[in-house]
């Protein structure tokens, strides 16, 4: 038997998959001369281990470039078609769910609004079952090439732990979203029920930041702060490269922090929160002429445009930006990040125009020397950076392990085939029942 901390052939091994695979995904294509030189690997270990990649179909060659006097050196990438995730947002006012390949490019999408019945917990789990079906069906492929489904919801997301927590079981996750009334929702379990699928669930604002961490404005800086403003506010604080939990998960509830004493009457029940002050909900709640029975996005467009000729209108907006500088300025004070990024559907929508507002604010209330130091930008990823984010927590455990599936989920029996809505109908009934 092994010693207990000592690391085994097998732990070696799959260390060195890990790191090779990790490395190609994010610089691929390489060689395996720049693998060698990338990751201090000797050249024995890249070749046994490219060689285990490719014949396992995670890797495959992606061309060649000449080299100075000899052969010509073969350039290697992973697989975009070996695997496939599923993000599922969780959002305000739809689930939205997409089926991407390795290389997160989108195969099939789906929309659920979430209707009259808000976010009821049998209403939300229903519609990410039919979601997570739909795409899986719609792109043509078997459940057992899909390596996960991550999925982002709004609030507090306990993680199951200990010894006996199995990557992408999902049981014994619990969410405690107060600003939607969930109180210890065990939403791990509830979607246990109705899928096979492995499942990784967190917070919306953490999905949205390790999106924008790996492919938009936060790649290549170790302490980023991610602000995600929708209907409501939150964030994503990376220190040295990795996300903020917390004791309990609950850190980033950036828009939750008081502003104001006293002030405005926040959705979670306290007053002078963040969120009352810039969240879009609040914003559209406080501006008389928002329109009746349309979109919260299409409200938010005609609140901008109001206020190129609405006094009313500009002056909500001006105050919006104000506070939302101020709340800028605590993140610099207690983080000293090197980037923040201002991202989620809400916070892209008004970016063009408070940005400016929001740099010259944050600069007046915090300390100069950090803020100095601080770039304030908006997203790169679009308004959808929620699924895209949620669909790398399966692709993260499967990059980590270097390739390993996860095992040992609770069993359903053999999943019913797909396209058989019957199978589906019984399936989703017994998860909510």
């Amino acid at each position: 038997m092994a010693e207990r901390g000592k690391r085994t052939v097998r732990d070696l091994r799959r260390g060195n998959r890990a790191s090779l695979l990790r490395h190609l995904y994010f610089e691929g294509p390489l060689s395996r001369q720049e693998l060698g030189r990338d990751t201090g690997l000797s050249a024995g270990s890249i070749s046994n281990v490219v060689g285990e990649l490719i014949a396992d179909g995670m890797v495959e060659e992606a061309g060649a470039v000449e080299s100075d006097g000899g052969r010509p050196r073969i350039l290697l990438q992973v697989a975009p078609g070996y695997g496939y995730v599923v993000g599922v947002d969780v959002g305000e006012t739809r689930v939205r769910v997409e089926l991407f390949d390795l290389a997160l490019t989108e195969r099939a999408a789906a929309d659920l609004p979430l209707s009259d019945s808000g976010h009821d917990v049998d209403h939300v789990v229903r519609l990410a079952l039919e979601g997570i079906e739909t795409v899986v069906r719609e792109a043509g492929i078997d459940d057992r090439e899909v390596l996960g489904v991550g999925i982002g919801v709004p609030g507090i997301v306990a993680q199951a732990d200990g010894p006996d927590a199995v990557p992408g079981d999902g049981e014994g996750i619990v969410v405690h979203g107060q600003t939607i009334g969930w109180d210890a929702v065990p939403l791990g379990r509830l979607l246990r029920a109705g899928t096979a699928l492995p499942l990784f669930i967190d917070n919306g604002a953490k999905t949205l930041g390790q999106a924008e961490m790996w492919f938009g404005a936060g790649r290549g800086s170790g302490n980023v702060v991610i602000a995600l403003i929708g209907s409501g506010v939150g964030a994503c604080v990376v220190t040295n490269g990795k996300p903020y939990h917390g004791a309990s998960s609950s850190a980033g509830e950036w828009g939750h922090t008081t502003l104001r004493v006293g002030g405005r009457t926040c959705r979670c029940g306290s007053r002078g929160c963040l969120e009352a002050y810039v969240g879009a909900e609040a914003l559209l709640g406080r501006w008389p002429g928002t329109p009746e029975g349309v979109s919260e996005e299409t409200a938010l467009a005609e609140l901008l445009a109001a206020a190129d000729h609405d006094p009313e209108a500009d002056a909500l907006l001006a105050e919006a930006a104000e506070y939302l500088g101020a709340g800028i300025a605590d993140l610099i004070n207690l983080f000293n990040p090197h980037r923040i990024v201002i991202g989620g559907w809400a916070g892209l929508m008004l970016g063009p125009r408070v940005l400016p507002t929001v740099r010259e604010v944050a600069a007046a209330y915090a300390l100069h020397h950090p803020c100095a130091q601080t770039s304030i930008e908006l997203g790169r990823l679009g308004p959808d950076a929620v699924t895209v984010g949620a669909a790398t927590l399966p692709l993260a455990r499967f990059l980590d392990t270097g390739g390993e599936r996860p095992v040992g989920l609770p069993a359903q029996a053999e999943p019913e085939r797909q396209g058989d809505p019957g199978a589906l109908r019984n399936r989703i009934a017994r998860a909510v029942r």
